[in-house]
């Protein structure tokens, strides 16, 4: 069933609470004929990893607030959860929420993870926003999927502010990515659905030579496939590490926004 603004799919999204990057990077991401529902996942637990913990053991009910609206799939735009909860867990979760509602459920996690195969890619580099506990537990979730970390950037947060990965700069996670070695690399991967990824893609695609891709880039591109049906395939994930088609619409909205968006 097609909506109005949706003919070609409507997308669910599950963000994280103060998460202030999935909707406006989706905006861009996301093609004409896609539209997106949003749903914020909350948590009262004290910690940075029992809340994570509590918005994967919650999915059913965040899934419940899309309601009988017609989503062609449901995108998971977290990954610290992944990374705490486990590759076993993770997967549990895919299947038992893509049956509950009868459409693909995708994880950031499974996001990445699908577009490292498709592009072959067995040595990583990360670029991290996160503390060293949380990095240390993506090192072994990357790890658990078979891939090898060989490089891992860590980008510069601010202290004092709602929420430090949250706050952060395209231009300081763009430092980090250069900031990685890419030599011997397959491909690389900015991890996280709050650190903002687009200008550094826009900037450096191709890091050395090697692909460059974020949480976000890739749940946007695996949710695409998944809306038309469509196998995720390299040439298809190498147009969007080019910016193709959203790269304008990025652009507009930072010369609209006055963002820092990209060189002259």
């Amino acid at each position: 069933m097609a909506v109005e603004y949706a003919p070609r799919g409507l997308l669910g999204v599950l963000t994280p609470q103060a998460n202030t990057t999935v909707e406006p990077e989706f905006a861009a991401l996301l093609p004409p004929g896609v539209a997106m529902l949003n749903a914020r996942m909350t948590s009262a637990k004290p910690t940075i990893v029992a809340r994570l913990l509590d918005y994967l053991a919650s999915l059913e009910a965040w899934a419940d607030q899309f309601a009988n609206a017609p989503v062609g799939a449901i995108a998971f735009a977290c990954t610290g959860a992944s990374y705490y909860a486990g590759v076993a867990e993770e997967e549990a979760a895919v299947r038992r929420i893509s049956a509950a509602r009868g459409v693909p459920f995708l994880t950031a996690g499974h996001a990445v993870r699908d577009a490292f195969h498709a592009l072959g890619a067995r040595r990583i580099g990360l670029v991290s926003p996160y503390p060293q506990d949380l990095t240390d537990a993506a090192v072994a979730y990357w790890t658990a999927l078979g891939f090898e970390v060989v490089r891992v950037s860590g980008s510069e947060v601010k202290d004092g502010v709602f929420h430090p990965i949250y706050a952060m700069s395209g231009e300081g996670a763009h430092q980090a990515l250069l900031a990685l070695d890419p030599q011997g690399l397959d491909a690389i991967a900015m991890l996280g659905t709050g650190m903002p990824t687009l200008l550094p893609i826009r900037r450096t695609p191709f890091h050395g030579g090697v692909p460059v891709l974020s949480c976000m880039l890739a749940l946007a591109w695996r949710s695409l496939c998944a809306l038309d049906s469509a196998p995720p395939g390299r040439d298809n994930l190498l147009a969007w590490v080019r910016g193709e088609g959203w790269g304008g619409r990025y652009q507009v909205r930072q010369a609209s926004g006055g963002g820092a968006g990209l060189p002259g």
